[in-house]
């Protein structure tokens, strides 16, 4: 069923003939109070609150470290780095009954920021925090990232940033599963926590920041980036539910959790991008108040990011007993799919002298690119220096090695969509 699909609706996307610069991106602007001047009376102080709190729970986390921090003789180095795969989500349910998932569950509940959040990129099989040491693995001596970044030091303290606090938060939910006493009380306390974290982080109109407390920049967005809001939202779903994992939710904070995900959920929605009245899929990161797609780092420009929207609709698809607007939304985005695929190029493994290059290569599984342009629909590339390319082989190597410009997410997103089709009639 997914190839005839894919053949009834697919055109091929026709790359450019000659390389040319088609614009420069713009870094977005943060999201501060001298934006709320055009709103309506009623929104602008709903906005003014939301970065009011924003901005006082930035100052509690930073004065609580100084207040560990003050008389230390030392302070402690930041902690290892790792990836979430340190906080396994599918072994059995013994397993989170155990020492190792004790160890785990412990470091996590230690570096869980003052506001309710956690930074990313952490080895959770390490040592809990210490006092006095940083919240995660970077801070502005440790030169993980620029200083231009580092917003005055203090970085993604808090973030849904690379699977950052919503898989704490599900391994927290497994191991007190296998404590129902007193010894997971201490994980279903720090859940709930997270939970006022997600709720106080959530944009007044749905959806979540990059990085919260506020940070600035393309940090402040409405980010679907790494499918930041998609995890949060089934995080709040499973939480609303109260089943399985999840039966120590309060019955009052799984409404909350209940009715944020419905408004995550009607943002997702909304942001599907409409091109000449018709639903296309969805950009990584849109402005929180006009809802319209920005730009993120220097060569992530304004664009349809398919490897976000296709996970997307695999949400979307997820749903139960889905709605009309979420039926069309997938209806749409799939055929959004079928018809923008890249076909007879190849895009070949990394070299030292060429590296990365697409080629043409009759007969080639199609592709599809990472960006299209939100207008005239064709692959975008960015660069380091902001430049917007037609041509990937124009971009430069260490960007052409360095970034996922092409996969084949699109035929993934056609054998979901067939399924889906089979199973609820879409």
């Amino acid at each position: 069923m997914r190839t005839a699909f894919l053949a009834c609706v697919m055109a091929t996307v026709a790359m450019p003939v000659a390389a040319a610069v088609v614009g420069h991106m713009t870094p977005p602007p943060s999201l501060t109070a001298e934006r709320l001047s055009g709103l309506a009376p009623t929104a602008r102080r709903t906005w003014a609150d939301y970065i009011a709190r924003s901005t006082a729970a930035m100052a509690r986390d930073k004065a609580a470290l100084a207040a560990e921090r003050r008389g230390l003789a030392t302070i402690p180095p930041p902690p290892p780095e790792g990836k979430t795969a340190s906080m396994p989500l599918d072994r059995d349910a013994g397993w989170y009954a155990g020492d190792a998932a004790r160890e785990i569950a412990n470091n996590i509940v230690s570096f869980q920021t003052p506001t309710g959040g956690w930074g990313k990129n952490q080895d959770r099989s390490g040592p809990s925090r210490a006092p006095g040491q940083m919240y995660l693995p970077f801070d502005s001596k440790a030169g993980t990232y620029a200083a231009a970044d580092l917003a005055g030091g203090w970085s993604f303290v808090g973030t849904l940033d690379n699977d950052a606090t919503t898989t704490e938060m599900a391994f927290l939910a497994r191991a007190q599963a296998g404590r129902p006493g007193a010894g997971g009380d201490r994980y279903r306390a720090a859940f709930l926590k997270g939970l006022d974290y997600l709720f106080a982080a959530e944009f007044p109109s749905g959806g979540w920041p990059q990085v919260y407390p506020l940070q600035g920049g393309y940090h402040d967005a409405l980010t679907l980036n790494d499918d930041t809001m998609i995890k949060a939202t089934a995080l709040l779903q499973r939480a609303a539910a109260g089943t399985g994992d999840y039966g120590f939710v309060p019955a009052a904070v799984r409404a909350r959790a209940g009715e944020a995900a419905a408004r995550a959920l009607a943002t997702l929605l909304t942001t599907q991008v409409i091109v000449d009245g018709r639903r296309t899929i969805w950009a990584q990161q849109y402005d929180p108040l006009t809802r319209r797609p920005v730009a993120a780092r220097n060569f992530e420009p304004i664009a349809l990011a398919t490897a976000e929207s296709a996970a997307v609709l695999r949400f979307l698809m997820q749903q139960p007993d889905p709605s009309p607007a979420v039926r069309q939304a997938i209806v749409d985005g799939a055929a959004w799919f079928a018809g923008h695929a890249v076909h007879d190029r190849a895009w070949t493994a990394a070299n030292a002298a060429d590296g990365r290059r697409l080629v043409e290569q009759p007969g080639a599984p199609p592709l599809w690119a990472r960006f299209y342009d939100p207008v005239r629909q064709t692959p975008v590339f960015g660069d380091r220096d902001r430049s917007i390319q037609d041509d990937v082989n124009a971009v430069s190597l260490e960007r052409r090695n360095g970034y996922s410009w092409f996969s084949g997410t699109g035929a993934g997103v056609a054998t979901a969509y067939a399924k889906w089709r089979r199973r609820d009639g879409g």
